[in-house]
């Protein structure tokens, strides 16, 4: 039977005990580990947020009455310990904090007996995650999954006081707004006070952090709550976490500034890496060109080369079809690989077939000199020379090419380096990357809505000199528009925003918005644009992203107290669910039927 706590108060929790403590009485409280009757002395592994303690009895020193209390226990009660901090007698236990004492128990309350949970709580559980999150409540009990959330909270703490120290003012923005469809799909709430009519919970801040620089607030931050209803994948989920910031009278360079030694801050903090400040920057145009993305990971090489001058007369008809449609052909350098088996380089023109490519072309240069090639016959000897050439070929290296529109190739041998990387052991996962992706296209073409879209969104201010191009050349604007990049992973971005009445309406003129419907979807910002409005930029980076890289997660889940799975589904809740028709009915709402 559970017991109170009569009194007893804690005095430290289990992992906070040293050698320096050894004499004193303490209080301890948490959950039972496990625990092992080795007949006339019981040993029980205590474990709370902090650690795991070792806590022996001993009829002698606790009592019949404690010792048997001491024999019921098992995994996952929750028990009171009093006792005395002694030297741990034998070796010392290294894979534990507190390896070089233990306690010795005089008494003992069972606060909380415990079911035999649906797997063993412990660190890199092998239990499936679908079970894992299924009792969320447990698995958050992994000493792994405690040190994820406690260096989030340490993380987010230290965010709060680095911006408060530069002078930044916390304030929050709506969760209840109105729908701007352009970008993913928004979550929709319905009014009950109005019929037929919806929110929209924010899948960012943006036009509210806007307002407030026009509203004089200068320097704003939140770590803000942000909805999107998209497809899921290991990085992303329908509700997310991002630390936001605006900031008036500033430029490209301030922005990336003061993000930068933000982040240097909380690496130092989080986890005593030393970031070098300046962060490397690229060029947008050099990041597709060199790595086929705008989140390259440069901890290894195998960079892209445009070899379509090299074979720009050649007989192979897909390299040839490829230009004359406009398109490129690029290839990567896979060093010393040529002798990689048929087999696997089919499964690679699979894996190129996957990221859009019609195939992949490919060439290895053999020990002796000589090539094995998929399109040898269709070239002389020199234009394989001057292709091998061009592509820093030595023997024993394995070249690679994808032939189509450069959007196509660059996905394709963009994501097949990194395949390649990871497969061949080039990655450094202990080293961290930062880059800043810079002059992002202001406008990208949509196929399926045959007009222009904006990359970023439609408040981003273009770069300075390409601004006549809005009207000659659209598809040529660059923007004042940069992402921060931390091992191949986007973990944030931001811009400089039109603050020009002029420059805003051409810009919705572009995207195919006449100004009405300009108006319509977001009048009241641009009514606030009439009355005076500062320069600002600003900047969102992905709290979750962040955590995950920087605790060397698998996935955002394991930085995440309450994830969802790739569904959108709580597993644990069983979130979304069905609700009572009343409930339908206050709301106005009338459900179809759809055919499973």
């Amino acid at each position: 039977m559970a017991e109170s706590m009569k009194g007893l108060k804690r005095t430290c929790r289990c992992g906070e005990l040293s050698a320096a403590n050894i004499g004193e009485t303490v209080t301890v409280m948490g959950w039972v580990q496990k625990q092992r009757n080795k007949g006339g002395i019981i040993f029980v592994d205590l474990r709370d947020r902090a650690g795991i303690l070792q806590v022996i009895f001993e009829e002698s020193e606790c009592g019949a009455e404690n010792f048997a209390k001491a024999e019921k226990l098992r995994s996952e009660f929750v028990v009171a310990i009093v006792g005395r901090v002694v030297r741990r007698e034998g070796a010392a236990n290294e894979n534990l904090a507190t390896g070089e004492i233990e306690v010795r128990a005089t008494q003992v309350r069972i606060l909380s007996e415990a079911e035999t949970p649906p797997f063993q709580i412990e660190e890199n559980s092998k239990t499936k995650e679908e079970l894992r999150l299924k009792y969320r409540y447990l698995d958050l009990r992994r000493p792994d999954i405690q040190r994820n959330l406690i260096l989030r909270s340490k993380i987010t703490t230290t965010i709060r006081s680095f911006m408060t120290d530069e002078g930044f003012l916390e304030i929050e923005t709506p969760i209840l707004n109105k729908s701007t469809p352009e970008g993913a799909r928004d979550y929709l709430v319905p009014s009950r006070i109005h019929p037929g009519a919806f929110y929209a919970l924010p899948q960012s801040p943006q036009l509210f952090k806007q307002l407030l620089m026009c509203s004089g607030y200068d320097r704003y931050f939140q770590i803000a709550k942000c909805f999107r209803d998209e497809d899921l994948r290991a990085d992303r989920q329908p509700e997310f976490t991002q630390v936001d910031l605006e900031m008036s009278f500033v430029d490209v360079d301030d922005v990336i500034d003061v993000t930068e030694r933000m982040v240097q801050r909380v690496c130092r903090e989080a986890i005593g890496l030393d970031v070098e400040l300046p962060l490397k920057r690229m060029t947008w145009t050099d990041a597709m060109n060199r790595f086929g993305s705008d989140k390259p990971d440069t901890r290894f090489g195998m960079e892209l080369v445009n070899v379509s001058e090299t074979v720009a007369g050649s007989g192979f008809g897909v390299f040839t079809s490829a230009l004359e449609n406009g398109g490129s052909v690029r290839g990567i350098n896979v060093k010393g690989q040529a002798g990689m088996p048929r087999k696997r380089i089919d499964a690679l023109v699979d894996f190129a077939k996957g990221c859009g490519a019609k195939g992949l072309a490919y060439l290895s240069v053999q020990p002796d000199g000589s090539y094995k090639s998929s399109f040898a016959k269709f070239m002389t000897q020199e234009q394989l020379d001057a292709l091998v050439t061009a592509m820093g070929g030595e023997a024993g290296d394995l070249l690679l090419f994808a032939a189509d529109r450069d959007k196509i190739v660059w996905n394709v041998l963009g994501a097949l380096r990194c395949e390649l990387a990871e497969e061949l052991g080039l990655v450094d996962h202990n080293r961290y990357d930062f880059l800043w992706i810079t002059e992002f296209p202001q406008l990208e073409w949509s196929e399926e809505e045959e007009r222009y879209v904006a990359m970023h969104h439609p408040f981003t201010m273009p770069v300075d000199e390409d601004l006549a191009m809005l009207d000659t050349d659209p598809g040529k604007v660059r923007a004042k528009a940069y992402d921060i990049v931390l091992n191949g992973v986007e973990l944030g971005g931001g811009s400089v925003r039109i603050f020009q009445n002029d420059v805003q309406e051409k810009m919705f003129e572009v995207l195919g918005f006449t100004k009405e419907q300009a108006y319509n979807r977001f009048g009241f910002l641009l009514n606030a644009f009439k009355y005076g409005v500062p320069p600002h930029a600003g900047l969102a980076i992905g709290l979750d992203r962040f955590v995950m890289l920087l605790t060397k997660a698998e996935s955002i889940r394991e930085v995440i107290a309450f994830p969802k799975v790739k569904d959108a589904s709580c597993l644990m809740t069983g979130a979304p669910d069905v609700v009572d028709q009343a409930q339908l009915d206050e709301l106005y709402l009338a459900l179809k039927s759809v055919e499973k």
